[in-house]
């Protein structure tokens, strides 16, 4: 798909689809010619009353102009208007597709369209975005597409910049997409690993990865002992940028990178077991944040952690009831082999501890449990700074990615006791979600700002969601450079 932003009057427009955003209190686009003014006024008053429920489109020609779209922000009640304005691009789009029309253009002449070019470019890249690897009809339609988004010349220049930025972004989403709709076979940890290393070098990132003998000597127990039943052994991946000027600032990103997890020993029902390819979901926003990351040149040191291995049940598995006893001494008892992730967790926040990180994020899709207190729009969100908790919603919530805060009584740390280890890996079967954050905050170093993301609601969905199609959704990378930029300030 080709995609720009340009300058052209509306007489000269020439394109197989004109789309108009309309909204109550903002003006996304400005028309003077007098056939198409007159239909936007029938129209207002139409949406005002609801009388249209899906946007109105017409093949009438006006100059060069072939069809018309025209959506209104009211077709959508749930979101604000950035998100609306996603929605409305992405279902332009798949009318286009459907219509089987090439050339669209977005009529963005409005005062308020240069603050919404970013939402545009989004909804489209996203929402054009579909898994079709494997099938043997694939999606060539859309490449073949061009998009122009239509602006005044006075904002030309800003909104070239919004494009190319926003398309960056998208670009590295839909990648993050692509690995975690791969089926488990075809991503494990090497591939994984592999995978890091192409991305540093063709951004310039530090890459380094241990395999299972650098694991064992380095002494990272929990990839080793959750990685024992598979034949793919575990790896630990870090890439790290740093900045062209000395920064005081750490951030280390730990993503979860379990590429299938058929809960090991502790075996998961068979229902809906395929969608545990995506429990390295948190590994793969820190890879492709990270790339997004080296490209927009961030003024702050990161460090992109990812703990990959595989959970499989074998004979070389990890037991229940097996004891491992990370470097900072507090031993761990596996009460459950389904909750590995955790596990391997605690290996990526020894390494951020190594690198002398001031903030720690780990990002994982960790419990069912925060799906069913809620639901699949929701992120739960844990830490030990509020600060950073506070920036880390707002970063979210600025770019569509919805956390909700949890808290961590530590009353509830009793349900992690046991008489055999210092920690049980599981709580009881209350409070699932704020047990694991409780677990993971015994490993946090001292001194370190730290928060927990669990992403095992919006990872990925079984149907469409706002503006992406059925899979992966590449939750969290959007936060992840978002807070980048807040904590240069």
């Amino acid at each position: 798909m080709k995609l720009e932003v340009d300058s052209v009057t509306f007489k000269k427009q020439k394109t197989d689809l004109m789309v108009l955003l309309l909204d109550s209190e903002m003006t996304f686009c400005e028309v003077k010619d007098p056939q198409l003014k007159k239909i936007l006024e029938q129209l207002s008053k139409k949406y005002s009353k609801k009388e249209i429920t899906k946007g109105f489109s017409s093949s009438v020609t006006i100059g060069k102009i072939r069809n018309i779209l025209v959506l209104h922000t009211s077709l959508i009640t749930s979101y604000d208007i950035a998100e609306k304005i996603k929605i409305l691009a992405a279902r332009a789009i798949d009318h286009a597709k459907d219509l089987g029309l090439l050339h669209i253009t977005f009529l963005l002449n409005g005062r308020d369209a240069p603050n919404f070019i970013q939402n545009v470019v989004e909804g489209i890249y996203l929402g054009a975005y579909s898994f079709d690897k494997y099938r043997k009809e694939k999606d060539t339609f859309s490449k073949r597409m061009t998009v122009v988004g239509s602006v005044t010349s006075s904002s030309l220049k800003s909104c070239r910049q919004q494009l190319n930025r926003s398309m960056l972004l998208s670009e590295c989403i839909n990648e993050a997409r692509q690995l975690v709709n791969e089926p488990g076979a075809a991503v494990y940890p090497q591939i994984f690993a592999d995978l890091a290393r192409r991305t540093g070098k063709r951004h310039r990132l530090r890459v380094s990865v241990l395999n299972e003998r650098g694991l064992k000597k380095a002494g990272y127990v929990g990839l080793i002992n959750v990685g024992k039943g598979s034949i793919h052994p575990p790896r630990l991946i870090t890439l790290e940028f740093r900045p062209s000027k000395p920064s005081k600032t750490r951030l280390a990103l730990v993503g979860k990178g379990i590429t299938f997890d058929t809960g090991g020993i502790s075996l998961k029902p068979s229902n809906r077991m395929l969608e545990m390819k995506g429990d390295m979901a948190g590994g793969a926003a820190v890879l492709y944040a990270m790339q997004a990351i080296a490209q927009l040149k961030t003024s702050i040191n990161v460090l992109g952690i990812i703990p990959t291995a595989e959970n499989m049940p074998d004979a070389n598995s990890q037991r229940p009831g097996d004891i491992l006893v990370p470097k900072n001494g507090k031993s761990v008892q596996v009460d459950n082999t389904d909750a590995e992730g955790r596990l391997v967790l605690i290996d990526g926040f020894e390494k951020a501890e190594e690198w002398k990180a001031t903030h720690i994020i780990d990002i994982a899709t960790l419990t069912g449990s925060v799906v069913r207190a809620l639901g699949q729009g929701y992120a739960g969100i844990m830490g030990n700074d509020t600060d950073l908790v506070k920036s880390i919603i707002e970063s979210g919530k600025s770019h569509g990615e919805l956390f909700w805060e949890l808290p961590l009584p530590e009353e509830y740390r009793n349900f992690l006791k046991t008489p055999y280890a210092d920690l049980n890996n599981v709580g009881s079967s209350y409070a699932g979600a704020i047990t694991a954050g409780l677990f993971l905050q015994e490993f946090i170093p001292e001194q370190t700002n730290w928060a927990h993301l669990d992403i095992a609601g919006p990872f990925l969905f079984d149907k469409p969601w706002k503006y992406f199609k059925a899979g992966a959704t590449g939750f969290g990378l959007k936060t992840f450079v978002e807070l980048c930029r807040r904590l240069e300030k």
